[in-house]
């Protein structure tokens, strides 16, 4: 998205992955995207009221503020404001296979610093956050909250996160969805190394309850491209069994097989009404933040 050299080098992955704290690194790039977010035709996303303009023919009627026009007898709209508030709850995986990185930052940092950059922005929002970390079960969790140093809170809970063990993704999916007693929105970030069927019907679990649900498919680049060249010998992060393999031979294959997950995910969510966003970790974390902005303001 357009903004200025300065902009997109603080939202690179690896550089974010440089800085100090998770807080820092979560300002510096929601305090970045949203300069370049103010500079882009995408301005009604912005999360906080910035002026008034004069009515034009055309304009949304509903942008109106009324309480103006009757004191000035003038039809002015507010511009960049978000009008509704929301529960929003953050699920990030912390299984095993979240450890791999080949540029730089594993998927789980990528994973933290997005869910730290959401749990950011929500709070400019004024909307409630709340955190649940999960692997085969969920391992560390913060009730929603809209309560002044909660932010510090989920900061901190995410900062203090250890990778544990094997994948079950759906399991805390429904032990949530479970526990949920108003609606909201769900955010899940992981790279969904699960059985995609069970995922999906877990996923699904959120929408009956009739909250929202976003997905981050969070990949590395070498488990979108794979690269290798050389015989390899390849270790599963969860299980440690190893097999060695010689890339040319198994690559079409491979590639098959990630590419058919992939768009199973895609169509599958897509068509329950599921927004998914496949990232990779050498991707600019503004490619998430503007998903979640685009679905925030379908919500509100």
């Amino acid at each position: 998205m357009p903004g200025s050299a300065r902009d997109r080098q603080f939202l690179d992955p690896a550089v974010v992955a440089r800085l100090g704290t998770l807080e820092l690194r979560a300002r510096t790039v929601v305090e970045g995207f949203l300069s370049g977010l103010h500079r882009s035709p995408f301005k009604g996303f912005s999360v906080e009221f910035a002026e008034y303009r004069q009515y034009i023919h055309g304009d949304d009627l509903s942008t109106i503020d009324w309480k103006v026009f009757a004191r000035s007898d003038r039809y002015y709209v507010k511009k960049f404001e978000e009008e509704t508030n929301v529960d929003c709850h953050l699920m990030v995986d912390v299984s095993g296979s979240m450890a791999y990185g080949s540029r730089g930052i594993t998927k789980f940092e990528y994973a933290a610093c997005l869910a730290a950059s959401l749990g950011y922005l929500m709070n400019r929002q004024r909307d409630g956050v709340g955190l649940t970390a999960f692997d085969e079960r969920i391992v560390a969790a913060l009730p929603v909250s809209t309560r002044p140093g909660h932010l510090r809170n989920l900061l901190i809970t995410l900062d203090r996160l250890a990778l544990g063990s094997r994948t079950n993704v759906a399991k805390p999916l429904h032990q949530l969805a479970g526990l949920m007693n108003r609606r909201g929105m769900v955010v899940l970030i992981s790279d969904l190394l699960d059985d995609p069927d069970e995922v999906v019907r877990g996923l699904k679990h959120f929408q009956y309850r009739g909250s929202d649900v976003i997905v981050f498919h969070v990949l590395d680049p070498d488990e979108l491209e794979f690269p290798f060249d050389k015989t390899t010998r390849f270790e599963d992060l969860e299980t440690s069994e190893e097999v060695l393999a010689v890339p040319g031979l198994v690559r079409s294959h491979y590639l098959q097989q990630m590419s058919g997950l992939i768009e199973r995910y895609r169509r599958e969510l897509g068509s329950a009404g599921i927004d998914y966003q496949l990232l990779s970790t050498k991707q600019p974390l503004e490619m998430a933040l503007l998903a979640y902005l685009s679905t925030r303001s379908r919500t509100a």
